[in-house]
């Protein structure tokens, strides 16, 4: 579709030229003169109809409108096609994103067109009505964005059927007996899409790979890996070159590092941790300042651009965590060896280290390749009683950093910075992977200070790329400013329970919120504000464009500390040592395609973590089908109630067809629920105590009613 940026320059009154626009857009089949347009930007002076005479001229002569007959204008209906990507809801209806219209196109379920959701397609603009959403129906499938699915076995007499695990894909697959490959009724399986013949109401596929049997835990963590396109095998030829990988480092290899191995260091990780990637050293200088080393595995030197590993790597561009274990982006060999910063051995380190006051001022820094050897490896729990002077081990050493911790970040928030912390739950799980208990995970001090530093050594080498190495292209890790509309819900939401949200500006908006944050602690209202907040953001990414990071308030900043489970990390590690070896050129654009995929990949990556935590709370809950518990509305649409139970904190819904006594209906403004003859009014935050109707791990839902 073309441009119309130059007529935008042309014609003065740019937002006019716009409206008019929109107008024909949101009828495509209408016949406009001067006067109606006039009327419906509501202002008939002769002026205004002189304008839009004056704009019907500019996009008549672009041929976007023609003249049908005297007077009288249409638009040409070319421009009522559109392109753009597909999402699905769980109800079926399509939402196509175009960036002429600020809202999605809808697409209700019957005029999908065999889309699946992800598809890249060409959509038709339908007559608006009455000031709703603009609709739309699917003319054409550009790009499928998938040929793979994850779903379930229904075995008849001479063919079967694939349910999709997935609640966006809205159609079963249709699979003739000799495309089985071997799989029996109630298999979970990996199917590929044959073809969807314009004459049949299904798509027809073949199994390419059988999971196992639905329900069993493996099998169903398998299917979510499958579900959103990871792989949880490396291919042979990586597998290979990482046993090639030496274990021993030569002599030659130290002499071009920095030699590290003197300093006290240690890691600080999960008290379960197989991967240490990050490791900190400390050091007093004799003239009273401190040297503070941030060392980080240099996967680098293994993982060379071009090879199987590095194609494995790109293709994952991160690890994926889910419930009971991680599908990392490297192979053992890798990850939880040679680039594991374990202690009491040598190992490779790209490094940041500062010389600091004890104040957390830095007074300089350098960044380059070095050798460490990690004195001890501590648990967080650990560190934590060291912190708190219930451990002798380090005393002079771990407190002295986390006093400078909590000055950095101190500053930070007063920059601007803003205090994200949503409450993460885990469970205890039983020797079949089934759980048994809930918790919610606690954050020490310790995890703060390993967070801080870390922090630090990502703004530093983004900063210095940026002011010392001529701009030279890495992948800036980006957190653009929320836009004003999507912040609407959460303002009114966080007034609902007397929080006033400025957002007047960046920096009052980060001091309110860090303001909620802190005045919430420990309430109720936290669990639904401080997700609320999050969702009301824009969501991060890669770029090689130097945009700032809105949510840390820096101007530059990259993610330099974990290449074993982020590529853009791995690629970054690449391009600094070239830059710091006077090697400024670099394919920008290839670098630019690495961040656009690697931001895909940790979309993906969250998607499959959640969906896993929910299989987790299904399969959790379905042990209590039938009994009460007390919970808050943690969500509100259209077809029910999301309700967050107070003892376990997971969630689920009561369907409004279950809401006995009245006909509801939703008001999205209000985020309620309200009856329409008695009032009655469920809203975000209402206590309620539910029954556990039904769950279904399936699907990974969970029906609550209301207790009586």
């Amino acid at each position: 579709m073309k441009k119309n940026k130059k007529s935008k320059k042309k014609f003065k009154k740019a937002e006019l030229y716009q409206a008019v626009l929109n107008i024909f857009r949101r009828n495509p089949r209408g016949l406009f003169n001067y006067k109606q347009i006039s009327h419906q930007l509501q202002s008939n002076s002769p002026e205004m109809r002189q304008q839009v005479g004056r704009v019907l001229k500019i996009l008549e002569k672009e041929d976007i409108i023609e003249q049908v007959r005297p007077g009288k204008f249409s638009y040409i209906p070319e421009y009522s096609l559109l392109t753009g990507t597909i999402e699905m809801t769980g109800r079926g209806v399509g939402f196509v994103y175009n960036e002429e219209f600020e809202q999605d196109i809808r697409i209700n379920p019957s005029l999908t067109n065999k889309a699946f959701h992800g598809d890249t397609v060409t959509v038709e603009l339908l007559s608006q009505k009455g000031g709703k959403r603009q609709e739309g129906r699917v003319v054409e499938i550009i790009e499928r964005q998938r040929h793979q699915f994850v779903g379930t076995v229904e075995k008849l007499q001479k063919f079967a059927f694939v349910i999709p695990d997935s609640n966006k894909i809205h159609v079963d697959f249709f699979i003739k007996q000799r495309d089985l490959n071997g799989a029996e009724d109630g298999d979970k399986v990996i199917i590929e899409l044959l073809e969807w013949a314009e004459k049949f109401d299904q798509p027809q596929g073949k199994v390419i790979e059988v999971l196992g049997q639905a329900g069993e835990n493996d099998t169903e963590m398998h299917a979510i890996v499958a579900e959103f396109g990871f792989e949880t095998r490396f291919s042979p030829r990586a597998l290979k070159e990482s046993l090639q990988c030496p274990e021993i480092i030569s002599n030659d290899e130290i002499s071009k590092r920095r030699d590290m191995r003197g300093t006290t260091t240690f890691t600080i990780d999960p008290a379960d941790a197989k991967d240490f990637d990050d490791a900190i050293s400390f050091k007093v200088l004799d003239d009273g300042n401190l040297e503070i080393g941030v060392h980080i595995a240099d996967v680098s030197h293994y993982v060379k651009k071009g090879t199987a590993l590095d194609q494995d790597a790109y293709d994952r561009a991160t690890s994926v965590y889910l419930v009971d274990r991680t599908i990392p982006m490297l192979p053992e060999r890798l990850s939880n060896d040679l680039c594991s910063l374990k202690p009491e051995i040598d190992r490779l380190a790209f490094s940041v280290i500062f010389k600091m006051n004890k104040e957390g001022r830095v007074l300089d820094y350098w960044i380059g390749k070095s050798v460490i050897h990690s004195n001890r490896r501590f648990a967080y729990e650990e560190a934590q009683e060291v912190i708190e002077g219930r451990s002798e081990e380090m005393k002079d050493i771990i407190p002295l950093l986390n006093d400078i911790a909590i000055k950095l970040r101190t500053k930070r928030f007063e920059a601007g910075s803003i205090s994200f912390e949503s409450d993460e739950f885990r469970f205890d799980l039983d020797e079949k992977g089934v759980p048994f208990t809930v918790y919610k995970k606690v954050r020490f001090d310790a995890h703060k200070l390993i967070e801080e530093f870390m922090l630090l050594a990502n703004r530093t080498v983004a900063e210095h790329v940026f002011k010392k190495m001529k701009k030279a292209p890495i992948p800036y890790r980006v957190h653009e400013p929320p836009n004003p509309e999507k912040l609407e819900p959460f303002i009114a939401m966080a007034k609902k329970f007397g929080y006033r949200i400025e957002a007047s500006s960046d920096m009052a908006l980060a001091q309110s919120i860090n303001k909620m944050v802190e005045e919430t602690e420990g309430k109720m209202e936290a669990s639904l504000l401080h997700p609320l907040a999050i969702r009301s953001m824009e969501k991060a990414y890669y770029t090689t464009e130097d945009t700032s990071h809105f949510g840390l308030h820096f101007d530059y900043y990259t993610h330099f500390t974990s290449p074993i489970r982020r590529y853009p990390d791995l690629i970054l590690h690449r391009q600094l040592m070239q830059y710091l070896d006077g090697k400024l050129q670099a394919d920008q654009g290839d670098i630019e395609k690495r961040c656009r995929h690697s931001s895909k990949q940790e979309e993906k990556a969250a998607k499959a973590e959640r969906a896993s935590i929910k299989y987790k709370q299904v399969e959790y809950l379905s042990r209590f089908e039938g009994q009460r518990f007390e919970g808050v509305v943690s969500g509100v649409t259209d077809w029910g109630l999301y309700v967050e139970l107070v003892d376990n904190h997971c969630e689920g819904m009561i369907r409004i067809k279950d809401l006995e006594g009245d006909f509801y209906e939703f008001y999205e403004r209000e985020f309620s629920i309200i009856g329409r003859r008695t009032k009655k009014k469920f809203t975000l935050g209402d206590p309620l105590t539910v029954i556990v109707k039904k769950t279904n791990l399936h699907k990974r839902t969970v029906d609550l009613v209301i207790a009586s």
